[in-house]
């Protein structure tokens, strides 16, 4: 049998508290990453090599579909 004792109310206010800051945290830490992974693919997509690769693509579309 469990016989686990149930914290009081203050206890219990406590860890409340406690785990909405711990949420709080990650919750700033997440919109922190995502901002560093949206830096990251605006640099990928601006570099010279993919540029590049991108005008060309864009180029040998448009002379397809002037040309179908």
């Amino acid at each position: 049998m469990n016989n686990k004792k149930i914290p009081d109310i203050e206890t219990r206010k406590k860890s409340l508290s406690r785990l909405r800051e711990v949420c709080l945290m990650l919750d700033v830490l997440n919109m922190t990453l995502d901002e560093a992974i949206a830096s990251a693919e605006a640099d990928l997509r601006n570099n010279n090599i993919n540029r590049r690769r991108r005008q060309e693509a864009e180029r040998l579309f448009a002379d397809y579909k002037k040309n179908n």
